[in-house]
């Protein structure tokens, strides 16, 4: 017959397989953040050839895809090492992520090949690349929803923040490096160039709040010497007062400069995250094997079932357990009259089922800042799809409202997405017959 021995080792080793999957998914994290880093720069360049004609960024766009190939490379290679299937609650989603992340990938050539033929204009060239990137993100997001270790978890939970941050810099990067290499700035443009710029404030303070002590500090001494944001700050004023003036070309080069600076500074502080992530992914393996062993080393007899078991129906070591003890959360090891092995394994499980309940309350803490960011976006999107908006008007309808009725932005969101639950959808337009060909 099994022992309770038996399965509090089991319970470790569980524990211990989630652990060494979510490693791995952690190193694929990893191997995400330097894709979308080149990802991002390419973009960048890409603009500045597009919105030019040409006549900028050219010779540092080939280079830069040789770099966005080697992550790719590497992204793949993390692939294989995590395994068709990814465990874990939100392993079909990760795959899915995976999933799409890599048919976007595969598309790149294609992209690159428009860009390179000048046959996309500068938004959607920064569109099909943000595409992309958000797929990165999505790999990214989905593995941090799946973290089963509280401390890993709110250490992902604060890495996609800062990525997405850094995403939305990105996109301002590539947002204004169009607007100088083409002389001007659209009135949509400087809507979504103001989005942007807010967006990533609010990522960094959810990053900032989550991030561990040492990367805190790093993150304090780059917000106070960033000289780059200095030079960022001040061509955004210039960009957004000019009042339908023509903008300098020639401050292109010089904000994609002032740009990649400071996304460099944050891949920084990105890298410093990611290492921080890995060892700690290691040391807690190693506490689990020293637990594991630790179990493993305890005697045969160490057995509340045998110690108690002297064959009565009302002997002392086994009914005592079922007239005093309370479910493993709350057990009081005073209260079982249990011999003093068996009691030893009781408290084992106390500890175990205590610890693993703080885990899992830790872990959905964590998770907080994941499920309301998804809440919101998903309340964005069906106010785009159905009222027509961009995603800047969206967020600021959604926060006007939260305003006008003194709520949060989340409380309205669910509303809104509440709403769309109750109301049924209006019948699809009947489609049109399809067209022949002359």
């Amino acid at each position: 017959m099994k022992s309770s021995l038996h399965f509090l080792v089991a319970a470790r080793q569980h524990e211990m397989a989630a652990l060494e999957q979510l490693g791995k998914a952690c190193s694929l994290v990893v191997a995400m953040s330097g894709l979308v880093h080149a990802l991002q720069k390419e973009r960048g360049l890409s603009n500045m050839v597009l919105a030019s004609g040409g006549a900028q960024g050219t010779e540092l766009l080939a280079p830069q895809r040789l770099l966005a190939d080697a992550q790719i490379a590497n992204v793949r290679d993390e692939l294989d090492r995590l395994g068709p299937h990814p465990s874990g609650g939100s392993g079909a989603r990760l795959c899915n992520a995976i999933a799409y992340t890599l048919q976007g990938v595969a598309a790149l050539p294609a992209l690159r090949a428009q860009v390179q033929a000048g046959r996309l204009t500068p938004p959607a060239c920064t569109d099909a690349f943000a595409r992309l990137i958000a797929g990165c993100l999505s790999v990214v997001f989905e593995a941090a929803d799946s973290a089963n270790e509280p401390e890993i978890s709110r250490m992902l939970v604060a890495l996609f923040h800062l990525m997405q941050g850094k995403e939305l810099a990105g996109q301002e990067r590539a947002c204004g490096t169009s607007a100088f290499a083409s002389g001007q700035l659209q009135p949509g443009a400087r809507a979504q160039w103001l989005h942007l710029i807010e967006s990533q404030e609010r990522c960094f303070e959810v990053f900032a709040s989550l991030a561990t002590p040492r990367v805190l500090v790093l993150w304090q001494a780059h917000m106070a010497g960033d000289t780059d944001m200095a030079a960022v700050e001040r061509m955004r004023r210039v960009a957004h007062t000019a009042s339908g003036a023509s903008l300098s070309r020639s401050w292109s080069a010089d904000w994609f400069a002032a740009c990649s600076h400071r996304l460099d500074a944050l891949h920084g502080v990105e890298t410093l995250v990611a290492q921080e992530l890995q060892v700690l992914c290691l040391h807690k393996l190693q506490a689990q094997e020293q637990a594991l062993a630790a179990l493993q080393a305890l005697p045969p007899g160490a057995e509340p079932a045998q110690a108690g078991a002297e064959g009565a129906e009302g002997s002392e070591g086994g009914m005592a357990f079922f007239e005093a003890s309370a479910p493993p959360d709350t057990w009081s090891l005073d209260a079982v009259g249990a011999p003093a092995l068996g009691r030893d394994i009781l408290s084992l499980v106390q500890q175990q089922s205590q610890r693993l309940q703080t885990m899992q309350s830790q872990i959905d803490e964590a998770r907080t800042a994941l499920h309301e960011r998804k809440t919101l976006e998903r309340a964005k999107g069906l106010l785009m799809a159905q009222h027509q908006l961009s995603e800047s008007d969206a967020y600021q309808l959604l926060r006007q409202t939260a305003m006008n009725q003194n709520k949060r932005m989340l409380e309205v969101a669910e509303a809104v997405l509440a709403m769309a639950a109750l109301v049924p959808q209006a019948p699809a337009a009947p489609a049109a017959p399809a067209a022949t060909e002359r």
